[in-house]
């Protein structure tokens, strides 16, 4: 495996990452017309194209304003859902003296302000970072990857963690989070719509009704679709670019090779039932069987094989 240098790794990954997130509106927008496209290609006849860029120039504001009070909404509460998924509590310095000074330490000298710190009380070996601003970012670890770690290689995990801070990758997983949450949403709207108007109307009212739906169900299924593939697109290059960060941050890059291997083997945290909660973690507890696959199961996978970031962390 070639190694390509880091700064030249960061710029390639912050160019690809930032392509991927703008597919998003581009795809809403894009499904959006295809509706309209295809439902007066069968009752507006000829003029059907006139009709199409008409209503879709009519009702894209809505739908941008609808969508930005989604963001919002989901936005500015993501804290608070993280907190409540993940069962974490505030780690003081008075609670853990080293784990706080690891902390510390490498915000001082990369010249970061201090994030909160959580803990999830679970033997298992993980971390993850969260938050939208300096007030809410936090750096949040297991209890199992504090104890089993010497302090080098938590040094790693924790510099990871805070890459993802300084990087604001956790802002940007957010945003493709609350995107593929849209779609998610309609779909099931969609679904709930056909399914009642089967059961409540007669065959005679159905008709068109149930053709729309179907419609809008298809097209919300393509959109969820490939809005999750750019998700996991966006995951797994951000893991890459914090591994890297680390790498940079503490000089140490075969401590975090290291705490990779040990993550590895005890990741599962069994309290995380949340899929959008899990990814957010430095090794997705239960994503393992993804990673190892080849072909088409490989791009759902949130993170990239640990084994290939192990490999690229010992070239350094």
């Amino acid at each position: 495996m070639k190694y390509i240098g880091l700064q030249a790794q960061k710029s390639s990954n912050n160019l690809k990452s930032t392509v991927l997130l703008v597919l998003f509106p581009i795809l809403l927008l894009g499904l959006i017309y295809l509706f309209f496209f295809i439902l007066f290609n069968g009752y507006a006849g000829d003029e059907y194209l006139e009709s199409t860029n008409s209503i879709f120039l009519e009702s894209a504001p809505m739908v941008i304003l609808v969508v930005a009070a989604w963001f919002a909404i989901a936005y500015f509460s993501n804290t608070y859902i993280i907190k409540q998924a993940t069962h974490s509590q505030t780690l003081s310095r008075k609670d853990n003296k080293r784990v706080y000074n690891l902390v510390e330490n490498l915000c001082m000298a990369n010249g970061m302000k201090m994030p909160k710190v959580n803990i999830i009380y679970d033997d298992s070996l993980n971390a993850f970072a969260s938050g939208i601003n300096e007030k809410t970012y936090t750096v949040t670890l297991t209890k199992g990857i504090i104890d089993k770690l010497d302090d080098d290689e938590l040094e790693g995990v924790i510099a990871h963690e805070l890459s993802h801070i300084r990087n604001r990758d956790v802002r940007l997983l957010i945003v493709s989070i609350v995107f593929v949450g849209i779609f998610a949403f309609i779909a099931q709207i969609a679904l709930r719509s056909l399914q009642f108007s089967s059961i409540g109307r007669s065959s005679k009212d159905k008709g068109g009704g149930i053709a729309v739906l179907v419609l809008v169900l298809v097209l919300a299924g393509i959109g969820y679709l490939f809005s999750m593939l750019f998700k996991f697109a966006i995951s797994r290059k951000r893991e890459y670019l914090a591994d890297a960060g680390a790498a940079e941050m503490t000089r140490k890059p075969l401590s975090l090779a290291n705490a990779l291997r040990k993550v590895s083997q005890d990741s599962q945290i069994e309290a995380i039932t949340r899929e959008d909660v899990a990814q957010l973690f430095i090794e997705h507890p239960g994503d393992e069987s993804k990673k190892r696959s080849s072909g088409l199961s490989s791009i759902f996978a949130t993170h990239p094989p640990i084994e290939k970031r192990i490999a690229i962390l010992e070239q350094f």
